[in-house]
Formats: C-alpha cells, sequence, structure tokens
C-alpha cells in the first residue's frame, strides 16, 4: 500500500475498518484482534499499519473488503472487473475501489489518480498563490492610504502643539504673577493665624477652668445618687420583710382552714372519670409523665404542679416512626411514656384511634401512663378534646398534636398545645 495516494489510502483503510466492524470474533485475523477492540472512529486512524499489512498478506480479509466494496458501489465494481466504461465517481474513490478487487490495470488506475491528484494539489497551490500575491497588493495599497492619513494627521497636531505651546508660555507668565501674590497672601495669613492662635488658647485656658468645675458638680451628685441607692435597698428590704410576714400569715390561714375543715387528700383526677367510660389503663396518681417540644420550654411548662399532659398516639408515632406496623408503634411510644412517667411523675394520658379493631389490644399501658381508644363512631381528636373539657378552670393542660384541627380545639379550650415532634425529640434523648 505505500505506492497508493494519500487520499486513496485514507478510502481503502475505511473500507477495511468497516469489514473489520461486521466481522464476528472468530473470524478476525489474529493480527487484527487488538484492532477490532477500537471504537470505528478510531479504528482506521490507529490500526492503520496493522489493516495495511493484512490487506497485504491476507487474501481472505482482503476479499471481504473487496465484497464489502461491491456491495457499497456494484456498478463501479462491475465495469471495473469488465472493462467498461467507468460511473462518474472521485479518482481516489475509483482507485482504492480498483485496489481492493484487485481488477485488472488496477496499477495504472493507481497512478492517474496519484497524477490526478497532484495536478489538482498543484492547481490548488498556485490559486493560493495568486490570491496571497492580491492580497499582499491589497495591504500594500491601504498601507500606503494609511501612512498619507497619518502624516496628514501628524502635520495638523504638530500644527496644534505650537499653538498649545505658545498657549502654555503664556499661561506660564500668568502663574508667575499669580504666585507672587500668593506668597504676599500665605505671609498675611500667617500673622492672622498667630493671633488666631493666642486668642484660642486664651478661650481653652477658660473652658478647661468651666470642666473643672462640671466635673466636681458631678462628683457631688454621683454621691448623692449613691446614697439615694443606698436608702431605696433598705427601704425595698423593709418592704419584703413585710410581704414574707404577710404571706406566711396567709399559709398558716390556709394550713389552719385545712386542718378545721378536715379536707382529706386529692384523690384521682378528672380525666378518670373519661377514663372509665373507655376501658384503659389508669395512671397512679404519684406517677405521671412528663414531655417536651423544645427540651427547656416543654419542661418548664411540665414543671408546674398538677399539669395535665394528654398526647395524640398515632400523631406522634407517625411523626417519629411511622414505617413500623401499628402494633410496633404504640409498643415504642408507651415504652417511652413508661420511662418518661417514672422519671418525672407528671399526669400522662395517650389517646389512640381504634375503637374498631376486632381483637382487643393486648399491650398493657405502663404504670404512671393512662391509655385511652375511640370507641364505634368517634375519633381520638374528639376524645382530647373531652378530656380538655374535663378539666377544671385553671388548671394547667398540655396536649401533643401536629393536627391543626386538634391544636384548634385545645387552645379554644383554654389548653397548650406542642407539637408531636417535641415529644419525639424528648423520648430520644
Amino acid at each position: 500500500m505505500d505506492v497508493l495516494p494519500g487520499p486513496v489510502r485514507t478510502r481503502v483503510l475505511a473500507l477495511a475498518s468497516e469489514r473489520l466492524g461486521a466481522l464476528t470474533p472468530e473470524l478476525v485475523p489474529a493480527s487484527l484482534k487488538a484492532v477490532a477492540r477500537f471504537t470505528p472512529a478510531k479504528r482506521a486512524r490507529l490500526g492503520a499499519a496493522a489493516l495495511a499489512a493484512a490487506l497485504e498478506s491476507d487474501p481472505v480479509f482482503r476479499q471481504g473488503v473487496a465484497d464489502l466494496a461491491k456491495v457499497a458501489r456494484p456498478e463501479l465494481v462491475t465495469a471495473l472487473l469488465a472493462g467498461t466504461p467507468l460511473p462518474t465517481a472521485p479518482v481516489e474513490e475509483v482507485a482504492a475501489v480498483a485496489y481492493v478487487v484487485r481488477a485488472p490495470g488496477w496499477q495504472s488506475l493507481v497512478e492517474a489518480a496519484a497524477a490526478e491528484l497532484r495536478a489538482r494539489s498543484q492547481a490548488v497551490a498556485g490559486s493560493a498563490k495568486v490570491d496571497a500575491v492580491q492580497r499582499l497588493t491589497e495591504q500594500l495599497a491601504a498601507v500606503r492610504e494609511t501612512g498619507r492619513s497619518e502624516l496628514a494627521a501628524a502635520r495638523a497636531q504638530a500644527e496644534a502643539a505650537a499653538l498649545e505651546l505658545t498657549a502654555v508660555r503664556r499661561k506660564v507668565r500668568e502663574m508667575g504673577d499669580r504666585a507672587g501674590r500668593a506668597e504676599q497672601a500665605q505671609r498675611s495669613a500667617e500673622a492672622a493665624f498667630q493671633v488666631a492662635r493666642g486668642e484660642l488658647e486664651a478661650v481653652q485656658a477658660s473652658r478647661d477652668e468651666e470642666l473643672r468645675a462640671l466635673q466636681d458638680r458631678v462628683a457631688d451628685a454621683e454621691r448623692q445618687v449613691a446614697q439615694a441607692r443606698s436608702a431605696a435597698r433598705e427601704g425595698r428590704q423593709d418592704d419584703q420583710l413585710r410581704l414574707r410576714l404577710l404571706l406566711d400569715a396567709l399559709v398558716g390561714a390556709a394550713q389552719g382552714l385545712r386542718r378545721e375543715l378536715a379536707l382529706p387528700p386529692a384523690v384521682g383526677r378528672p380525666a378518670d372519670a373519661l377514663a372509665a367510660d373507655y376501658g384503659s389503663g389508669v395512671a397512679a396518681p404519684s406517677l405521671q409523665g412528663r414531655a417536651a417540644d423544645d427540651p427547656a420550654l416543654l419542661e418548664a411548662l411540665l414543671g408546674v404542679p398538677t399539669t395535665h399532659l394528654v398526647i395524640d398516639g398515632y400523631n406522634v408515632t407517625k411523626t417519629g416512626y411511622g414505617a413500623l406496623a401499628l402494633e410496633a408503634q404504640r409498643g415504642r411510644l408507651l415504652s417511652g411514656l413508661g420511662g418518661l412517667s417514672a422519671r418525672t411523675g407528671a399526669e400522662v394520658t395517650v389517646v389512640f384511634d381504634g375503637s374498631d379493631a376486632a381483637v382487643p389490644v393486648a399491650l398493657p399501658a405502663p404504670r404512671g401512663v393512662r391509655m385511652l381508644f375511640s370507641r364505634t363512631g368517634e375519633t381520638a381528636d374528639e376524645v382530647i378534646r373531652r378530656l380538655v373539657r374535663h378539666e377544671p378552670v385553671g388548671r394547667p393542660v398540655v396536649v401533643v398534636s401536629s393536627d391543626r384541627e386538634v391544636v384548634d380545639g385545645v387552645v379554644r379550650a383554654g389548653g397548650r398545645a406542642v407539637p408531636s415532634r417535641g415529644l419525639v425529640r424528648l423520648l430520644d434523648r
């Protein structure tokens, strides 16, 4: 293939690359197995040497490439083999197909293609030279025109510079006169400054004297304020003492009234009355749970004595661990509430939807936690609102739910609502 012109060789390698890509792995010549793994775009470029050697040394591979040429250009191959007039086609295409199919006289066709390609290249080179000469001539004319324009502009600039120089000399003379007048004005200003400086020093001395007098007055005022504060503290201590005595008297009176009326200790809670209707475990009054939204805020809310914590059960479990089954959700929540109740000792009631369940709930409520299930035709939201309304006015009630309807109802009933996420975070601590 060394005798083939560049365009002819490129076309032959393209045909060989296309043929190689169509072969099954077992039909690929051993010398071309590495080339066959290349992409079609790289095969003819990176495997050119191996493809050329295979075309020269492997008749079977060359015959496969010839068959591909017969399919791609049947009329050209037929004319080459039959020696009939060739159809219209580029010379490099004719020479490449003739070389692949080994048509009679293919060497002469390759030489003719090489000659025509050389003539075409020379014609292109000559045309390029003519174009280059023409461009250079045009550039020379443009440079001459530019030179004439720049010369005229330079002359105009020189004339303008001469006029400007004359004006500058006149201004220099004027500025010299102004500088003399400025020096005289500066000497006058320095004399006036010395006079003003003396006056300023006198004023400054007078103001320093006034400042010292003011500082003495401020010191006197601070001493008076300190005395007034001391007297106020003594008066406040007296007021606190009288208030403490009054508070002790009220506490003593309340304790005396309780003994006189023989009031028994409070047993049970208002929510216990509803718990009997819902068939659930009842929390012991001494072990009641506590929860929080933001831990600091919720712990402050639940730290108020006699606070009742009411929990929207499934709203909390689906917020914290909704991927679990319902029974597992209840178990995890009740386990956390049992520990919370044992740790804090606040009253806890958790309400679940589930009155329609066919099988009774086997998981008991932990000690200190009251667990309620809504009845048929009733939702946990309604039970929660009933619990809040059942509490006496003034008792702090905290409801844990993210349900907007529940929150609105609790607030209207006088309770405090906390998002479910807060209780989940508190139980996870």
